[in-house]
């Protein structure tokens, strides 16, 4: 390596090595873990410390049973229950194993979820009857979007990188109710010319306007999940209010990184996932329902039924309002339920305020160092490093050619197999038009990560790039 490229921006890297013992190259074996196998500490003090203070994060590490033989930052495709949840869950899964009738009253009367609930609701800026606690974003997502009362001619607007979990439902609504779909091209960092928050507004108002008195809903995700993109919800629902529409948030990237605040927000509904970076158990999630959907039925008036709930097994309850009708699915996995409680009462007594600036320091740490390294001269960061626009997420491509997908899923592998640093590809179209797929590494930075553990994925990246 030249003498430039052993240094990560401006910290040096033999002052870097020095602290972060463990650290072992290529063909040297593993790295150490940001994690330990440490019995949770139930009474653990987490309001003393302030968001950059180092003991607040040893202690929050120590929460974790991840493997100590990598170092897993995918959090983006799913999280790690913090032991002291896994525990219960498991303890709740024998309770209603042994007592399935009655589950030892362990979950409250029925739904079985209220106190759940009651619980969550305000970490999220939510009253108590708005949150559903459901199986995953997409759960969600397709709940709202197949409950609608659409009609041929309706229009959706939504962006070109949007989940299947989005897609998916659009394609069925579109074939069979004759909806219009509207992906709108949303700007994507290149390093080329600045994005701004107004710049993503400007693209929804444009798609309102040109599609005018048609808009029934519109849809987009907080987070891209193909680069890690964060969009201005609150000013995109601002816009959508100011001309009736309601608003329909992906947040399967937010629940747990951001300090989500519905009521500011102003949204109508909202889907996230509990077990990516809430680090809840699988198959749960969260949907926050905006006032019983007073403002749907406000601006669809039109419409005697205009959201029907297809996905419960009260659908015929109007007396319970929407919530219930939402939340009862007939007999459900509470054990998983009350671990998504758990983990997110967690979150709230260490912070959601302090967890997202932790992670957006991290995030901010990682792409200068990507961006910034002479060691990938052809290196390209597709994740804003902008507080405003970015999250947890770092998409980044080190080679030339960012269309070559082979390569670069095996930089991926032996970054995993060789370096013990686990992170995930991606693939996207910068502009709608493109032919070519462009694909990128992801990579997740949470509450269980350092600051050593970014230097050691970057010093592992770019050892790995010079003997490719």
């Amino acid at each position: 390596m030249s003498e430039n490229n052993n240094q990560l921006t401006n910290l040096n890297r033999r002052d870097f090595l020095k602290k972060s013992t463990g650290l072992a190259l290529a063909g040297a074996g593993t790295v150490m873990f940001a994690g330990s196998a440490h019995a949770s500490k139930k009474d653990t003090d987490w309001k003393n410390h302030g968001h950059s203070d180092d003991k607040l994060w040893k202690e929050v590490r120590k929460e974790f049973v991840l493997d100590k033989k990598s170092v897993y930052m995918n959090v983006g495709t799913t999280g790690s229950m913090p032991e002291a949840v896994l525990k219960q869950y498991t303890k709740n899964n024998n309770i209603v194993a042994t007592s399935p009738w009655d589950m030892q009253n362990k979950f409250g009367s029925w739904p079985y979820t209220t106190e759940m609930v009651e619980s969550i609701a305000s970490g999220f800026g939510a009253n108590d009857s708005e949150i559903v606690i459901s199986r995953n974003t997409t759960d969600g997502m397709c709940s709202i979007i197949h409950g609608m009362h659409f009609e041929e001619g309706d229009v959706i607007l939504t962006t070109h990188h949007e989940h299947v979990g989005a897609d998916s439902p659009f394609d069925v609504i579109s074939k069979r109710n004759g909806v219009e779909i509207v992906h709108l091209e949303i700007p994507v960092y290149t390093g080329s010319e600045d994005i701004s928050a107004q710049d993503f507004v400007d693209v929804f108002a444009k798609g309102i306007e040109e599609h005018k008195g048609r808009v029934r809903l519109i849809v987009f995700s907080h987070i891209t999940y193909k680069t890690g993109t964060k969009l201005p919800a609150k000013e995109i629902c601002e816009l959508a209010v100011a001309n009736k529409i309601p608003t329909l948030i992906d947040g399967a990237h937010t629940v747990g990184m951001l300090n989500l605040d519905f009521h500011d927000i102003d949204c109508d509904f909202y889907a996230g996932s509990g077990h990516k970076w809430q680090c809840g158990p699988g198959s749960t999630g969260l949907l926050y329902v905006r006032d019983d959907c007073s403002r749907l039925k406000e601006y669809w008036s039109d419409c005697d039924v205009p959201l029907w709930f297809v996905n419960s097994s009260l659908a015929h309850a109007d007396y319970l309002g929407s919530q219930w009708q939402l939340q009862y699915k007939g007999n459900d996995n509470f054990p998983a339920l009350q671990g998504f409680t758990d983990s997110c009462k967690m979150w709230d007594q260490i912070g959601r305020d302090k967890i997202e600036q932790r992670v957006l320091d991290l995030s901010a740490l990682c792409k200068d160092l990507l961006e910034d390294n002479n060691a990938f001269p052809f290196g390209q960061l597709y994740a804003p490093n902008q507080r405003e626009l970015s999250s947890g997420i770092s998409s980044f491509n080190p080679f030339q050619n960012q269309q070559d997908l082979p390569t670069l899923n095996n930089f991926r592998d032996r970054l995993r197999e060789e370096y013990g640093y686990i992170i995930r590809s991606t693939d996207f179209k910068v502009k709608i038009d493109d032919q070519d797929e462009t694909h990128a590494l992801r990579i997740s930075t949470h509450l269980f990560h350092n600051e050593d553990d970014v230097f050691g994925l970057v010093e592992a990246m770019q050892d790995l790039y010079q003997k490719m």
